[in-house]
């Protein structure tokens, strides 16, 4: 678990970022799932967007995603997400203690 404190800081971190990762109209697949494994080992902090037919099915998914990745869902505002998962073996991103 994050303290407030790291979650504003990854919040900060990831402000200027761009979605890298989309959920369409299939939902959530493998193939999301993938990448976004793919995403979280190249960058840690990884903004997602999600488009789902109504919020509940959009904060499943999301749920759902970050649980599926052993991610850390830090925060969303709308249909983008943002998911944070530390690299244990290179971490590039250093949170406040």
């Amino acid at each position: 678990m994050l303290t407030e404190a790291q979650k504003k800081h990854l919040r900060r971190l990831a402000h200027p970022l761009q979605p890298i990762v989309t959920l369409g109209n299939a939902g959530l697949t493998d193939a999301v799932v993938k990448e976004l494994e793919r995403a979280l080992e190249d960058h840690e902090l990884v903004k997602v967007r999600a488009r789902a037919p109504d919020r509940e099915q959009r904060d499943a998914w999301l749920a759902e995603l970050a649980r599926r990745t052993r991610g850390i869902l830090v925060q969303r505002i709308g249909n983008v997400a943002v998911i944070y998962r530390a690299d244990p073996a290179l971490p590039r991103i250093v949170l406040p203690d």
